[in-house]
């Protein structure tokens, strides 16, 4: 089992471009795990992280429903946002500058292969991350993510989530609102969910946020939860 995960920042990149990149990685593993099954050799499977920050851009999940998405495509380009259906979970999301993007490309078999637990855990390092500013974040029953209020009427989703997984190999992961425009989820009904507002940490701590400082974080408590045992800053692009 292989617990050491390579890391990069990609800082700010093309979603598409991110995705073939995830894609890429997760065939590569994924190609190495059937050469393990196939053979007696001794093979190492390897796991990476990435950070990045997105332009503008709308995604929906293979299940979602695309009347959530409340631009057509001339009210896209004059938002200079851009649109893609891709195949992780969930229904639609939005990314844009002062979020950040987590995409862990794990082998789940070198830590364990319970796709929920994985959910939980992620949801876990960013709700622990909140916690070291003060704000108190928790899950909301049936609703994959981080929110604040739960149970009230202020409820407010500060962290979007949505995976895909081929083989126990991860890919896609989370969006957490630092500096988020908030503005720009106006044009969705987020996650598909009706009636529940959308929340950045820097509207909640009332400031602009370090946002390397909130990786380093999210990197610490990662690491603690999923018993990492060495991140390694590799080129992966």
């Amino acid at each position: 089992m292989n617990k050491k995960i390579y890391i990069k920042d990609l800082l700010k990149k093309d979603f598409k471009e991110v995705w073939d990149l995830q894609t890429s990685l997760l065939d590569s593993v994924v190609v190495l795990k059937r050469e393990k099954r196939n053979s007696n050799k001794e093979i190492i499977t390897p796991n990476y992280f990435l950070f990045v920050e997105h332009p503008h851009v709308y995604t929906l999940g293979k299940s979602g429903d695309l009347s959530n998405l409340l631009l057509n495509e001339n009210q896209l380009k004059d938002k200079g946002a851009t649109f893609y259906k891709i195949n992780r979970g969930g229904d639609i999301t939005y990314h844009g500058p002062g979020q950040i993007v987590g995409y862990p490309i794990l082998d789940l078999e070198n830590f364990f292969t319970d796709i929920h637990k994985y959910l939980r855990l992620l949801e876990e390092a960013i709700i622990l991350t909140l916690a070291e500013y003060g704000i108190k974040a928790e899950r909301s029953e049936g609703e994959t993510g981080v929110w604040l209020d739960v149970g009230t009427p202020f409820a407010r989703k500060i962290c979007a989530m949505g995976i895909r997984a081929s083989r126990w190999v991860t890919m896609h992961g989370f969006a957490l609102n630092v500096n988020a425009d908030l503005g720009y989820f106006d044009n969705i009904i987020p996650c598909g969910i009706r009636g529940k507002a959308v929340t950045s940490m820097h509207v909640e701590l009332g400031k602009n946020v370090d946002e390397e400082e909130v990786k380093e974080k999210i990197l610490k408590h990662f690491k603690e939860l999923f018993q990492v045992e060495e991140y390694i800053k590799k080129e992966v692009d």
